[in-house]
């Protein structure tokens, strides 16, 4: 980009509480206009649709969800609530991946449940499939991203060995395998109409295999406990130099991956305001006009964050 490191915006106390009273507002504004297009005139549902079908994945901006499922404080505590907005809410208001961990379902041998580490959210793995397959099959140019996690938690954990078992069910005894691109990161247009398989789970498959570091697929920040007094600035300052890594590196032959989520001792809808207001927004709004590709960017609570959620999409077309 020929950007020099002294012109990007650094994180400071002065910019992080200039720029915090904006970020509160803007959510507010968003969340009550309930808009279904960003500010940059992308229809939220179809957004995919308008861009070049010859992009790489590699080359956009993917917002997502953390622990996608995890709506209900009743399953599990405020600890493990990270979604107010069910799957189907996410894909239509423009979020494209989706956080899904899996642990055994108890009572049914083939079948996964989903989970926050052991807190089953109610919902099995065909309930998100399903979901996926309906929003597809209704707007055709679009992709969903999908980390497929084995959870290793709890009474219902698996070994490797089992989870691949049922993912095979799933693929092949229930029907799944053609929702699915499994091999290589696609073209947008070859991943149209499909979930592209990002396997947490060992496998021998040659999958497109997660980290939560650094692999041959991904470049992940995903701090989400960190010890002292200065916690939330600390991961905020890791979100900023993972943003800022994306935009210095245009060609980087891996998907950068930024949560913007964080637990380590605080509830999740906390820590996700705090960090909105202080880093997320000031780092995007100052930007809004910069062409980056920033990856995939999970977050928390994206219904208190539409101002976020929908700069991350008019990202694409800047």
């Amino acid at each position: 980009m020929g950007v020099a490191r002294r012109d990007l915006l650094r994180w400071s106390a002065g910019a992080v509480g200039a720029a915090a009273a904006g970020g509160l507002l803007g959510t507010a504004s968003a969340r009550a206009a309930g808009r279904s297009t960003t500010p940059g005139g992308q229809a939220t549902e179809s957004w995919m649709g308008r861009l070049d079908g010859g992009l790489s994945l590699l080359d956009l901006t993917v917002p997502g969800t953390h622990d996608s499922c995890c709506q209900n404080p009743w399953y599990g505590t405020e600890w493990s609530h990270t979604q107010n907005w069910g799957i189907p809410q996410q894909l239509q208001e423009g979020v494209r991946f989706l956080d899904i961990r899996c642990n055994g379902l108890e009572g049914a041998p083939d079948e996964l449940g989903i989970y926050h580490s052991d807190a089953y959210q109610h919902i099995r793995l065909q309930d998100v499939l399903d979901q996926c397959r309906s929003f597809l099959r209704a707007q055709p140019g679009e992709t969903v991203l999908m980390r497929l996690k084995n959870e290793h938690a709890g009474g219902q954990a698996l070994d490797d060995a089992e989870f691949q078992r049922r993912v095979n069910h799933y693929l092949d005894g229930l029907g799944y395998r053609d929702l699915f691109h499994f091999y290589g990161w696609p073209t947008l247009g070859a991943a149209r109409g499909k979930v592209v398989l990002l396997a947490d789970f060992a496998n021998p498959w040659g999958l497109i295999d997660w980290s939560s570091g650094q692999n041959d697929w991904f470049d992940t920040q995903d701090v989400w406990q960190i010890g002292g007094l200065d916690a939330l600035n600390e991961k905020g300052r890791d979100i900023v130099a993972q943003f800022d890594k994306a935009y210095l590196n245009p060609g980087y032959p891996k998907m950068f991956v930024n949560f913007l989520s964080y637990a380590g001792g605080y509830w999740p809808k906390t820590s996700s305001q705090t960090l909105m207001d202080r880093a997320v927004y000031p780092y995007l709004s100052a930007r809004t006009g910069q062409r980056a590709r920033f990856g995939i960017v999970p977050m928390d609570f994206p219904d208190f964050h539409v101002n976020v959620l929908q700069m991350l999409v008019d990202k694409n077309f800047v």
